[in-house]
């Protein structure tokens, strides 16, 4: 109990007091910053959360085996209340398409299911480089083909369509993100217009983002190597921040995304996204 030693416990407990609001801080801007993209693209922001909260987690010293899991499981937990918000906005516009959510919603979770279990079983390092990846080629998508021309006029009904619900549950799970650029590109391609393919997207993010949850909730249950105040692989801190300043700027999104040229507006999204993925990759491979 000597001076020097509880000077030294107090040093100990200075930087963490700092790297927790500093943390906090970082949450609430990408809340904010998530909350203007989901308004102006229809996104859960998921491709701005979950590289955010991997550089914090590692400020917090989290075990890099674990935080790509942390990230992403946080980061879908954040689209729930999104994804509510956003889809209750569309709907009273009337611009979501329920025959379509029932007929994908079921194929969705069973992907999201199965993304969640995959996520579990591998490496940080392996998600890292399957979110960027998967970020690269829509980058590439919004930069090069911002206008998505449409091969059927209608959604087909053949036996292999459930495949594509099933394929973006699942690679959306394993990101942490909604499944909004995935599902609108599906769903345009197909013949719906755009309006209609982003809320009836945004409904869609619910059949991931709940799903997704409880799945990096229940695998990392037991883990030792969680930071306090998770559950599982949630962060409830992060969820906290994130979650309360993304729904008071989404709407700030859609009207900024009404002020913007469209092609402009895929471009600049595609080169921050693809800046993003080039990072992870980077951080990933080294």
């Amino acid at each position: 109990g000597s001076p020097r030693a509880s000077l030294r416990d107090a040093d100990v407990l200075t930087p963490a007091v700092g790297d927790w609001l500093l943390l906090i801080a970082a949450m609430l801007a990408t809340g904010a910053f998530a909350g203007v993209l989901a308004g102006l693209f229809g996104i859960g922001g998921g491709v701005v959360i979950v590289p955010v909260l991997d550089t914090a987690l590692s400020i917090l010293g989290v075990d890099p085996a674990i935080r790509m899991h942390m990230a992403v499981g946080t980061s879908l937990a954040t689209i729930v209340p999104t994804s509510i918000s956003s889809s209750r906005a569309h709907w009273q516009r009337q611009s979501v398409d329920l025959d379509v959510v029932k007929r994908w919603s079921g194929y969705v979770l069973v992907g999201a299911l199965a993304g969640a279990w995959i996520a579990a079983q591998v490496h940080s390092r392996v998600l890292a480089i399957v979110f960027a990846v998967i970020a690269l080629l829509v980058a590439a998508r919004m930069v090069f083909m911002p206008e998505v021309r449409s091969v059927t006029n209608e959604l087909p009904r053949r036996a292999w369509v459930p495949i594509i619900p099933t394929l973006i549950g699942m690679f959306s799970a394993l990101m942490g993100i909604g499944g909004g650029v995935m599902s609108v590109t599906a769903l345009s391609l197909f013949g719906m217009r755009i309006h209609r393919a982003v809320g009836t997207a945004a409904l869609l993010g619910l059949a991931i983002s709940i799903p997704g949850t409880l799945g990096f909730v229940a695998a990392g249950w037991n883990d030792p190597r969680v930071p306090p105040g998770s559950i599982g692989y949630v962060s409830l801190v992060g969820f906290a921040c994130i979650a309360s300043t993304t729904i008071l700027t989404a709407p700030l999104g859609a009207r900024l995304a009404h002020a913007i040229n469209e092609r402009r507006l895929s471009l600049l999204f595609g080169l921050f996204l693809a800046l993003v993925a080039v990072r992870l990759l980077v951080r990933a491979l080294a």
